[in-house]
């Protein structure tokens, strides 16, 4: 089969092909019809995110495709099933081997485009609005690179859950996907006064922060007292360091949140949150936002697009 593959640390991937494995205990195999794309596979790339595999790999997150194959246990899963399955890597490819118990089975409705950008976005922001920051409706949200592919996410379920959404993003087009998706207040991250412009509006009480570097500044002191500050990710390659003593008078929270990592020891959360997220998109209220969708030939070319931070929600590569 054809795979997208890291070599080597630091190297490009290429297309090559391996062998096809069979499911062992507790496994299952996937035709895989859809990969999604994040910003930890390009650290995966270099070598730099918390979870990168052992070279050679397979790059890809986030899986949907069909049921092909079971591994010995297996019962909750049958052959023909439709899955979305979040796979850790080994996404970019004709076919995968995955944790039955990453699986989780998607409506005939959904397509595989929408469920292989799904879980890892829309988890992150569910669990992290809800669980960690426990984010009320009528208080007022920031989201930091908001048309990003958790950061859409994130002005779409802040709206839902009743607060007040104010979005960040660089440029005109970015900030109407933003509006679009519930934003009551858009500003552009190229403002000479990003904190000034918080403080005009009344400062706030969440922020969701998938960028850091000077954003995080800004946004820390127009943060109201007793504010909380989600840290979800450094896309602008700049990891804040943080004035203590701000979070002290202020009486202000920091709190970091990887939600890869809820399922080594609380995967209960993910599950109630993740039967939230599929009622909440049968029922019409969040629609997945794909910005650009590329063939496994061109998944350089789809990697670049999210490198150069030029895409709005979510690239996805189809097989």
């Amino acid at each position: 089969m054809q795979a997208f593959r890291v070599t080597e640390p630091g190297q490009d991937p290429r297309l090559t092909q391996i062998d096809r494995t069979e499911p062992g205990p507790g496994q299952i195999r996937v035709k895989i019809a859809a990969c999604g794309l994040n910003f930890a596979d390009l650290l995966m790339i270099k070598g730099q995110y918390q979870d990168t595999p052992a070279a050679p790999f397979t790059l890809g997150m986030e899986v949907a495709g069909v049921v092909e194959a079971l591994g010995p246990g297996v019962t909750t899963l049958a052959p023909g099933t439709r899955v979305a399955v979040f796979a850790g890597h080994g996404g970019l490819a004709e076919y995968g081997v995955f944790e039955a118990a990453r699986a989780l089975p998607i409506p005939d409705a959904m397509p595989f485009a929408e469920a292989a950008g799904f879980l890892v976005a829309y988890g992150t922001s569910h669990l992290a609005l809800t669980h960690r920051a426990a984010l009320k409706p009528g208080e007022r949200l920031l989201v930091l690179g908001a048309a990003g592919g958790v950061g859409l996410t994130a002005v779409e379920l802040g709206a839902i859950l009743g607060a007040e959404v104010i979005a960040v993003a660089r440029g005109a087009d970015k900030l109407a996907v933003a509006q679009a998706a519930g934003a009551r207040h858009v500003i552009d991250s190229d403002t000479a006064d990003l904190r000034g412009a918080l403080k005009a509006l009344g400062g706030v009480d969440v922020v969701y922060d998938a960028v850091g570097g000077a954003g995080f500044d800004a946004a820390l002191r127009a943060t109201r007292p007793d504010g909380r500050i989600l840290s979800i990710g450094f896309a602008s390659g700049e990891v804040p360091q943080i004035a203590a003593n701000l979070l002290l008078v202020k009486n202000i929270s920091v709190m970091g949140f990887y939600w890869g990592g809820y399922l080594r020891f609380a995967p209960e959360l993910l599950t109630t949150s993740l039967a939230a997220l599929l009622a909440l998109y049968e029922q019409g209220r969040i629609k997945p936002h794909v910005s650009a969708t590329y063939p496994l030939a061109q998944a350089a070319e789809a990697l670049d697009l999210l490198r150069s931070r030029k895409s709005t929600g979510k690239v996805v590569v189809t097989l």
